[in-house]
């Protein structure tokens, strides 16, 4: 195959580009003579991977950009770094702005392999093989903290429908007294006195007051949803402790020094983490990067975890703090709520056509089928001059009776219908047969 990169400078010729796929993988690559580009496809399989490495290695090639598509990446990216290849990962949502380019998987890889040695993809981040595995394990573990919350929350609900208010007794139905009555509920007991005298010492509450709280209506199949809740419960909080296990075993096996970090300076700070069982991960994220980020206000020991084991403890990737926060699409003074910073980009709900729907101090009116909408929540140019309705002699011929608009419309530059209708203006609007609006701009009326 002859080589199509006269115009670009090649900086480097030992590269190639895979357009990653779910059944097949299309690859380009430099021939063996060096004149110019092969193309071969391999099946997405561990044997065709295998081959496909052995076909890279078979024409010298030191460097591959691998197309970003889904998760089918990841197992190519992990293949292709054990074989000590360079891998640079893209996003090719950059390509796609390319005009005039026909859009096929055996040209995607092309092009991937002519910008790659032309010096004009940038790689994403990604962790080393170590953070990787430290990775794995803490998001699993998030799973499971996050499953066992809804299981938690199961409990409560069982316990509500047989007016139990366990979580109105105590503060946390997971705290030593919540599951303690928990568990004897489940054991048989009734008696909401002795319910009552499992509190902790440190409850606010009287025995009294709690007894109130634990007089039920007790019901046999919301008890066994309790009690099926109770297991699913006891159960994942087993399997947490086996990853926290595997977690400081991973973390110790990348500790890059034995010094032991220094006491916690807010002593508010240490009590928690004392009580919270977190001090043994402290110091083991203390021994993987030599700083101990806990003493940073809002910091926690989880919350560290969390970003070592995103990043790694060799931040020199990232020259500034904009570029460091960028992975997790919220970079410093990014305002996240789209909807405030750019209301175009809200996308109205879907609602049935039949039912007139008030939105805070807008309104949507019951449109008939195939009509456009009269009255619109969204602030784009083109919805807000389709909103503005004119005073009630304009607005009279859609049908609307004079007593439905009368008390809706108000003055502003022209009036606009911002409160909601009564009753008889939805059906007067659901009747209305023909495809109408009003356009202010032509001095009111239907057009």
């Amino acid at each position: 195959m002859t080589d199509e990169r006269d115009g670009f400078p090649v900086l480097r010729r030992d590269v190639a580009g895979i357009d990653v796929g779910s059944e097949e993988h299309w690859v380009c690559a430099p021939s063996r003579t060096g004149d110019g580009r092969d193309v071969e496809r391999f099946p997405a399989t561990t044997p065709g991977l295998e081959r496909l490495i052995a076909w890279l290695q078979d024409r010298r090639v030191r460097a591959v950009a691998l197309e970003r598509t889904g998760v089918y990446w990841i197992v190519p990216h992990e293949m292709l770094e054990q074989a000590e290849f360079e891998v640079r990962l893209v996003d090719t949502r950059e390509l796609r702005r390319v005009p005039g380019r026909p859009k096929s998987d055996r040209r995607d890889c092309e092009w991937l392999q002519r910008l790659f040695s032309c010096g004009l993809l940038r790689g994403a981040f990604r962790p080393p093989e170590t953070v990787c595995l430290l990775r794995t394990l803490v998001r699993d573990r998030a799973t499971l903290i996050a499953e066992r919350a809804d299981w938690l929350r199961r409990m409560q609900k069982a316990l509500d429908q047989m007016n139990v208010r366990v979580h109105r007794a105590v503060a946390d139905l997971d705290g030593v007294t919540g599951m303690a009555i928990v568990r004897a509920i489940v054991g048989g007991e009734r008696d909401p006195h002795r319910l009552a005298a499992l509190r902790d010492y440190r409850c606010q509450k009287t025995e009294a007051a709690i007894a109130e709280q634990l007089t039920g209506h007790w019901r046999a199949d919301h008890l066994f949803s309790l009690q099926q809740g109770l297991k699913m419960y006891d159960a994942i909080t087993d399997r947490l402790a086996d990853y926290e296990r595997e977690i400081l075993q991973q973390l110790a096996a990348m500790a890059q020094t034995d010094d032991t970090p220094p006491p916690p300076t807010n002593v508010n700070k240490a009590r928690m983490i004392q009580k919270r069982g977190e001090e043994p991960l402290r110091q083991a994220l203390y021994r993987i990067s030599g700083v101990d980020l806990t003493t940073i206000d809002a910091l926690g020991v989880e919350t560290v975890n969390v970003i070592l084991s995103e990043y790694g403890p060799d931040l020199s990737r990232f020259p500034t703090e904009k570029q460091f926060a960028s992975p997790s699409r919220a970079p410093p003074g990014h305002q996240r709520w789209e909807a405030r910073a750019n209301p175009q980009k809200t996308a109205a709900p879907q609602r049935p056509r039949d039912h007139g729907v008030a939105h805070g101090r807008h309104i949507v009116a019951a449109q008939p089928v195939g009509a456009r909408r009269v009255l619109s929540t969204d602030r784009s140019a083109t919805r807000r001059r389709c909103r503005r309705v004119c005073h009630r002699t304009e607005a009279r011929p859609m049908g609307l009776p004079r007593a439905a608009v009368g008390a809706a419309v108000r003055r502003r530059r022209g009036g606009g219908l911002r409160a909601p209708l009564p009753p008889s203006a939805h059906y007067t609007l659901g009747g209305h047969g023909e495809r109408s609006r009003i356009c202010p701009r032509l001095g009111g009326g239907l057009t």
